[in-house]
């Protein structure tokens, strides 16, 4: 298949995937100043309507195993800090998945590209439901290629995946906001809206910084997990530990998780994890006592009133704006 450029042509819309042959001077995403706002439509920004917030979200013990057998009664939900009424309640063990999978192929990960792409294969094969599930493929360095559009063919995405090769910079950041007002953010139907990242996290090449990133995933609901490949080397350097802490914030803020494995061969357990967790969710739903439509950004915390177990959830969500009044 040939690769296709990811180009961002004008970020007051999401209308359009611009494309161009890998080679060709890609376009740059634009400052977020032009974002597109929480207001651009509630089915796609978030999973929040007027009325009803829903928080999709994972319970551990101590020893980070699963919980999936807690009821209604046994969480609590803040907003701002003040109690919330649950009204919804339900586990979640079977959502329909859509994936993005971003890989980077800078230079810096060469040596490591064969361990990412056989564990991102064995990912696909045994996450992915026929008529079900979806996902996609991106990779990216100095620019971001679009590499396989949403499918449901474990085959393509492996074909596509064995093609990737590596060399230039770290585009991250432009990654991620392109993946997430371009593709995923056009999926609306029911379900889990993920973002898998495989790279060492130091972006030195995006036009987008990383608070516009993660502000695209919160307001369209995108959870994120961080696949980080600087584990495998015996000392950390200060750009290490700068990407470790960049992929672990993507991952807290959006209600992801951070994977850290002590070796690059440990990259296949490492989605095993992932795997287990999509399927192993709850889903609460509250109408919010503040329902001011006000576009601010809405802390809430998920508590659990058995101490032994902690539920892990995106940090907040983007309260809509009223729609513009028409013009006459």
């Amino acid at each position: 298949m040939r690769r296709v450029l990811i180009a961002l042509v004008c970020v007051l819309t999401l209308s359009g995937l611009a494309v161009g042959q890998r080679g060709k001077s890609p376009a740059s995403p634009a400052p977020a100043q032009a974002a597109p706002s929480a207001a651009s439509g509630d089915d796609q920004t978030l999973s929040v309507n007027v009325d009803l917030v829903n928080i999709l979200f994972t319970v551990t013990d101590r020893k980070g195993k699963f919980v999936t057998n807690l009821k209604k009664e046994d969480f609590k939900v803040f907003e701002d800090e003040k109690l919330q009424s649950i009204t919804n309640f339900s586990s979640n063990s079977d959502l329909p998945l859509t994936i993005a999978l971003l890989i980077d192929t800078s230079g810096s990960i060469r040596d490591k590209l064969k361990f990412e792409e056989d564990a991102a294969i064995e990912f696909f094969y045994s996450t992915l439901q026929r008529n079900k599930d979806k996902a996609m493929l991106i990779s990216f360095d100095s620019g971001v290629d679009l590499i396989q559009d949403f499918t449901d063919d474990p085959e393509k995405l492996a074909t596509e995946i064995r093609k990737i090769r590596a060399g230039g910079g770290t585009s991250l950041y432009d990654a991620i906001y392109l993946a997430v007002n371009k593709k995923l953010a056009a999926q609306t139907g029911p379900g889990r809206r993920v973002v898998i990242l495989i790279t060492d996290g130091d972006d030195n090449s995006s036009r987008i910084s990383l608070t516009e990133a993660l502000e695209a995933a919160q307001k369209n609901d995108v959870t994120i997990y961080g696949i980080s490949t600087n584990s495998s080397a015996f000392f950390g350097s200060k750009e290490q530990e700068r990407g470790d802490k960049t992929l672990k914030k993507f991952a807290d803020e959006t209600g992801g998780k951070g994977f850290f494995p002590l070796k690059i061969e440990d990259l296949s357990s490492t989605f095993v994890n992932i795997h287990e967790e999509l399927r192993s969710q709850y889903q609460i739903g509250y109408r919010p006592s503040n329902g001011l439509m006000d576009g601010s950004f809405r802390r809430i915390k998920v508590d659990v009133t058995d101490k032994r177990f902690k539920a892990r959830a995106r940090s907040g969500y983007y309260m809509p704006k009223p729609p513009a009044a028409s013009k006459r």
